[in-house]
């Protein structure tokens, strides 16, 4: 068990890390990477697409899973012809995806907050403070206010590293207050032995 939140520990920093450099990437050159990652997704989509085509049409047997199969290929060829002919379109839906996700990922740095305070650790309302200002970034993308969806990159970009190095420290933090939790669990156990 130990072992499985060591590794959760770690999962969870190494994913802050890539948001914040995301973030970077985004901030740095937004134009350029939306439009790189709405080709990719269309490529992909139209790729899957028509491999399904193909093995429905050189399949000898006919199911209904393998109909079934066929259909959703049709339906992602269109959508990744539509995307690479229109990525615009996906370019606008973006910063509402990216808001939704970082709202959630705020909402669970609210949890990790009263988690702290819990644990009577004096500075939780900071990571409470943290989790919330996450929560109101990804409020701000999903009502996008802003006009220039490059504009808006950005400031998914500066959300992304924010987001990123506000989990490394609320990370450190609670692993902090765990450490220490645990040292005096082993003082009591030591006071206990010694009392025998």
């Amino acid at each position: 068990m130990v072992d499985f939140f060591k590794e959760l520990k770690v999962n969870y920093a190494v994913s802050a890390i890539l948001c914040a450099l995301l973030g970077l990437v985004l901030m740095v050159w937004p134009g350029t990477t939306t439009q790189i990652v709405c080709m990719m997704l269309g490529i992909v989509l139209l790729a899957y697409g028509v491999i399904q085509i193909a093995v429905y049409l050189f399949n000898q047997v006919r199911t209904i899973i393998s109909q079934g199969m066929l259909l959703l290929g049709i339906v992602f060829a269109v959508i990744g012809v539509w995307i690479l002919l229109r990525p615009e379109m996906i370019i606008m839906a973006v910063p509402v995806i990216v808001g939704v996700l970082i709202v959630i990922h705020g909402l669970h740095n609210v949890i990790q907050a009263i988690s702290l305070q819990k644990d009577n650790y004096e500075k939780w309302w900071l990571a409470l403070l943290f989790g919330l200002l996450t929560v109101a970034f990804g409020g701000v993308l999903i009502f996008n206010p802003f006009e220039a969806v490059e504009m808006v990159v950005r400031m998914i970009g500066i959300f992304l590293i924010y987001d990123g190095l506000s989990d490394i420290w609320i990370l450190s933090r609670v692993s902090k207050v765990k450490r220490n939790k645990e040292k005096i669990i082993d003082a009591k156990f030591v006071d206990i032995e010694d009392e025998e």
